[in-house]
């Protein structure tokens, strides 16, 4: 089967290596940044730079800091977990091993939420395969923050992805960017990571089009002035996210039920609604593609584990990481949303903003330079 997957804009960097660059800025030897005394990299979650576009008027500053070329790619799944692992070690998520929303962890055969699951299910640190940059900026004695809301403090998936960086805790956004200016005068050398979850609440509880998103939006671009306002002379920084968000009305969501002969020979599922792991049951794999190929490749990309690996959607995988990916990936294409109706919990359903798929929409991301990288 011939696949037509979406082409890579043509001015994106990818988001696995922002971070690398603005700490090779630190040592004058950046492909992409000009010099850096210090650097800081403030990330609003969910903010696509579709979205960013489509509400200029309520984000001027952004709008204005930003040019044409200043958008990213992010990763596959353009899902948080995948996307910040991979902004904070560098690596593809078939290197570290985060490959998506919810996963099978092989070993236990149970599928694991990525964000959660270190501190509800148990999940091993050593999970996450990569070596986080902060940890090797501790390595070498150079300082790094972590700037975000309290309750991600001591938190696993911060810990498995940003080892080695000290934690300064602000509810309000505005404060954190202002926090985050202050530590990098402070501290020459240093990487401050400042993380905003706000506006994507708001989108997968209401959509991105909504008056609440718009106003979460003025908000973030508020914060965003006070951090380029603040910055000491040298500091560089940079405004991006993980992934994009596309909202998805109940009346397009497709619901998987006990009747349906497209779950027939599924073990797990695992992933989120717009791009599900299918973890087939033994020897069912090559039906399993055949039956969701002929269903729904009219909507969605469906993908076998061994095309989506050659398609270098994961970047490179790693054979420790093979069995994480679903026997067959489904990504939509067109504005829907798939959900295993046969949860008694139905609380997923009401989500609105959603993402995870390879749509422009989800995957390219604001890359807007501040400071010394303006």
């Amino acid at each position: 089967m011939t696949l037509s997957l979406p082409a890579e804009p043509p001015r994106a960097r990818s988001l696995t290596g922002v971070v690398p660059q603005m700490i090779a800025a630190m040592e004058g030897t950046s492909q992409w940044f000009a010099p850096a005394r210090s650097v800081i990299v403030f990330v609003i979650d969910g903010l696509g730079a579709a979205n960013l576009g489509a509400r200029a008027g309520h984000a001027r500053f952004l709008s204005a800091a930003a040019s044409k070329k200043d958008i990213a790619r992010t990763v596959f799944p353009s899902t948080t977990a995948s996307a910040l692992t991979s902004l904070l070690t560098g690596v593809g998520p078939g290197e570290h091993g985060i490959v998506g929303y919810r996963v099978l962890v092989p070993d236990s055969d149970q599928v694991l939420n990525q964000l959660r699951g270190w501190d509800t299910d148990g999940l091993d640190p050593a999970w996450q395969r990569a070596e986080p940059l902060t940890e090797r900026q501790a390595a070498a004695g150079r300082p790094s923050f972590i700037v975000s809301k309290r309750e991600y403090a001591g938190t696993g998936f911060t810990a498995a992805i940003m080892r080695g960086a000290e934690f300064v805790a602000a509810e309000d956004v505005a404060e954190r960017t202002g926090i985050a200016a202050e530590l990098a005068a402070r501290n020459p050398g240093a990487f401050i990571y400042v993380y905003a979850p706000d506006l994507d609440a708001i989108g997968h509880k209401r959509g991105w089009q909504s008056d609440e998103w718009v106003a979460g939006l003025e908000r973030m671009d508020a914060a965003s002035r006070v951090l380029a306002d603040a910055l000491a002379p040298g500091t560089g920084a940079v405004v991006t996210a993980d992934h994009g968000m596309v909202d998805v009305p109940r009346h397009r969501h497709v619901l998987l039920g006990d009747d349906d002969g497209l779950l027939d020979g599924v073990r797990h599922i695992g992933g989120e609604p717009r791009m599900l792991h299918l973890y087939a049951e033994p020897g069912a794999s090559a039906d399993l593609l055949d039956r969701w190929t002929a269903s729904e490749s009219g909507r969605s990309w469906v993908l076998s584990r061994s095309q989506a690996v050659a398609a270098g959607l994961f970047g490179p995988v790693s054979a420790d990481v093979l069995p994480r990916i679903g026997d067959v990936l489904v990504a939509a294409r067109s504005g829907i949303a798939y959900y295993d109706d046969r949860l008694e919990d139905k609380g997923a359903q009401r989500m609105v903003g959603q993402h995870g798929s390879l749509t422009n929409e989800e995957r390219t991301v604001p890359l807007i330079r501040l400071g010394a990288f303006a």
